[in-house]
């Protein structure tokens, strides 16, 4: 069996939909680039639709041009309508990755559509789409059905055919009101991936608290049919509701669950020791705390005060934990420095700011070419309303052309 789960994070796609917050695009670039370090597969960074993501899009297309992210497919989402695919491509000329959906259950088609749309509507409408995307330049689109797990199984079957014959590379089955549960959604993968072999992309929300046990049950199902899973992961949960399916955790339960890490093999280039780095930046960007519970990365989640536990732990970790704080990257330094510090942001001079990169081991020429680099400094500093940590001032001093394109908008 040499078919493998896949993670693509959307956490600047569907992350950043949660209701009452915001990311910006210097902090989305940042997760990009950590993504990348992290070996995760492909990142759903955004809308290439969406005017204010226009430009935060095309600098990190260009970032990955350059080398900064060095293996991570960087992707697109859109409807499945020719109108979008097509603008998608006019905004951002470099795009090689897109996803694109369209709902495909009864009560989303009556719902949302008012009955205008026939199933022979939806089929002919995302087979234009994708073939237009591979026209356009796509390496690679998949195809979303959304509320696959209210849509009946016959259906997605004809669906992802329809998908695969116009040349889409995977089918993405989107359990969008996360009421699937793990022995169901475990059977219709299978059955599907058998009847279409095509790779099957898991995405699944945590409505009922069981986005990773959906999911991976999922991705267990497509690869015993013998084909490659893709499962959609957000970083800390983040995303619309109750959230998403997590990263860290998803990671965790295909590495250390007893029979998942023998049944269902994770793509080899994952590093689980970046986990603590990026879960504890997304919580700074987001400004979302961690809950203490959080498998890998809480507060907790190595914590022990029940005598029984206590003295099983320091006897042996092995009595209580199933993986060490190394596992996940714990003891990493902290974002931001602690005691005297001299900080450089909106409203920093010269000095101060060279002093900042010294210490960063990045020195300037001359001070012209600092108050170039400043400049964007003071503005990502606004930009994010925040202390900028040190990976993003060394960012701004390395690629200050892209930065500089995050930075704008052309409303």
């Amino acid at each position: 069996m040499n078919s493998k789960v896949y993670l693509i994070d959307v956490t600047n796609r569907d992350g950043v939909q949660t209701s009452r917050i915001l990311l910006p695009k210097l902090a989305k670039t940042m997760l990009n680039i950590y993504l990348d370090e992290m070996g995760i597969y492909q990142s759903e960074i955004g809308f290439p639709t969406l005017k204010h993501e226009i430009n935060y899009i095309n600098a990190n297309l260009g970032l990955a041009k350059m080398g900064v992210m060095k293996r991570i497919h960087l992707e697109g989402w859109c409807r499945a309508v020719s109108e979008d695919v097509k603008l998608s491509f006019q905004n951002c000329p470099e795009l090689r990755h897109l996803n694109i959906s369209m709902s495909t259950s009864d009560i989303m088609l009556s719902g949302k559509f008012m009955g205008k749309k026939t199933w022979k509507d939806i089929l002919k409408t995302v087979v234009e789409a994708v073939k237009l995307a591979k026209e356009l330049g796509a390496e690679t689109v998949g195809l979303n059905a959304e509320d696959a797990s209210r849509t009946d199984l016959d259906r997605l079957i004809e669906f992802a055919l329809a998908g695969k014959e116009a040349g889409a590379d995977r089918f993405r089955y989107c359990d969008t009101l996360g009421a699937d549960d793990p022995i169901t959604i475990y059977e219709r993968i299978k059955a599907l991936a058998y009847a279409t072999k095509f790779p099957v992309e898991m995405h699944c929300h945590n409505d009922l608290g069981m986005a990773e046990a959906v999911s991976v049950a999922g991705a267990q199902g497509a690869i015993e049919a013998g084909v490659d899973a893709y499962i959609n992961t957000t970083i800390n949960g983040y995303g619309e509701r109750a959230g998403n399916c997590d990263l860290v955790s998803t990671i965790l339960a295909l590495k250390f669950s007893h029979v998942l890490k023998d049944k269902v093999p994770l793509d080899e280039h994952v590093d689980l020791t970046k986990s603590w780095k990026i879960a504890k930046y997304a919580s700074y960007a987001f400004n979302l705390p961690i809950p203490i519970t959080q498998p890998g990365v809480g507060a907790n989640a190595f914590a022990h005060e029940s005598g029984i536990h206590a003295d099983g732990a320091l006897k042996d970790r092995r009595n209580y934990e199933l993986y060490d704080p190394e596992d996940v990257g714990r003891g990493e330094p902290d974002l931001l420095e602690t005691g005297r510090i001299i900080t450089t942001g909106a409203y920093g001079g010269i000095k101060g700011f060279r002093h900042v990169y010294s210490k960063l081991g990045i020195e300037f020429h001359n001070d012209n070419e600092a108050r170039n680099v400043l400049e964007l400094v003071q503005y990502a500093n606004l930009h994010t309303q925040k202390p900028l940590t040190d990976d993003e001032l060394k960012l701004i001093a390395h690629c200050p052309d892209m930065v500089r394109g995050i930075l704008t908008a052309n409303p």
